[in-house]
């Protein structure tokens, strides 16, 4: 009998971090931590590309700036940074208004109505960022995510040969030495893919391999994305072009990223923006429900839809109930007039 591989009866928030969660970037504390000047770093990875540009070498600019991390502590800038210090400093992260609890006020949210419980709708976040995993990993809102995309940091690489060990030595002086995920702004598309298909919940489907609409795990229609700006372009096209919808946040002290995001409103990149404020009767937390709820009505009467066109009707009984006799007798009555 022909099934489907999932119900798609669950709904994707997709999430950007960097002013989209909280107001700054996250290293923000990486960089207190070691005096590392802020500005003056960004202004170094900034200039990355356009001066290995001259010397003939092309880098992307996320993987300038996670090099030139890992260039500061080769210069004993950042002595003894590993991935154990990164999730450390995640606690340090300073969120908007209304996080982290505004997570899983959302999720439960689907279960407001009966006809939600009874099909089982569900809500799951989602962070897709070109910040640091292991930060977010340790932030207060990651007890609310069902999964992190970020880039990632190796510690102890293994050397050549390796192969032939038995044990690795697993110090505790580690420092980070080698990149092991770099996610830019391309590449998050491969991860809303991952989410869609379900490859990040069973490894043994392929974000490359084919999968028809109807057996993907989360269909586009389900998800919303959410971030702050023109650098997320890519993602809100990928989610909003096949059926999904797009919201962009601003933080309300910084008038050009309102402008930006009413400019992507007109050229119909988003569907909508708002105050990056997720207290509850903030218009973004407003706007959110409402698409969430909207969503689940969908999945509910399609469901019920799906239920009726499957089920057959129970068979009837051919001996008529009294009202239908009643009703053929009068039937065969002459009319008031008609000879017999």
């Amino acid at each position: 009998m022909a099934t489907t591989l999932f119900t798609q009866n669950i709904i994707a928030c997709i999430w950007d971090f960097d002013k989209t969660l909280i107001p700054d970037y996250m290293q923000g504390p990486l960089f207190r931590r070691y005096g590392v000047d802020e500005a003056r770093f960004w202004a170094e990875t900034n200039k990355l590309v356009e001066t290995y540009a001259k010397r003939g070498h092309r880098i992307s600019g996320e993987i300038g700036y996670l090099n030139h991390i890992l260039t500061y502590v080769l210069a004993d800038k950042m002595p003894g940074l590993n991935n154990h210090v990164l999730r450390e400093l995640g606690t340090e992260i300073k969120f908007y208004p209304g996080l982290p609890e505004f997570f899983p006020k959302l999720a439960a949210a689907v279960k407001e109505k009966p006809e939600y419980v009874k099909h089982d709708v569900q809500l799951e976040h989602y962070i897709v960022s070109t910040g640091l995993a292991e930060m977010i990993r340790g932030s207060a809102i990651a007890p609310y995510v069902d999964a992190i995309w970020g880039c990632e940091f190796i510690e102890s690489p293994f050397q050549p040969g390796f192969l032939q060990q038995k044990e690795f030595d697993l110090g505790a002086a580690a420092e980070i030495a080698q990149i092991g995920m770099m996610i830019d702004n391309t590449t998050k598309t491969r991860a809303i893919f991952e989410i869609n298909k379900g490859t990040n919940k069973n490894p043994a489907l392929d974000v490359n391999a084919k999968i028809s609409p109807e057996d993907r795990r989360i269909p586009f229609q389900n998800m919303i994305y959410i971030a702050d700006g023109p650098s997320d372009i890519p993602s809100f096209s990928v989610v909003k072009e096949r059926g999904g919808k797009a919201y962009g946040v601003y933080n309300p002290d910084r008038p050009e990223e309102f402008a930006q995001n009413d400019r992507m409103q007109h050229t119909d990149r988003i569907d909508h923006y708002g105050r990056a404020d997720y207290r509850d009767n903030s218009e973004t937390s407003l706007w959110l429900r409402l698409q969430i709820q909207g969503i689940c009505d969908r999945i509910v009467a399609d469901r019920e839809i799906a239920v009726s066109q499957r089920v057959a009707r129970p068979p009837r009984h051919l001996n008529p109930s009294p009202e239908e006799a009643e009703a053929r007798r009068q039937a065969t009555l002459p009319k008031q007039g008609t000879f017999l």
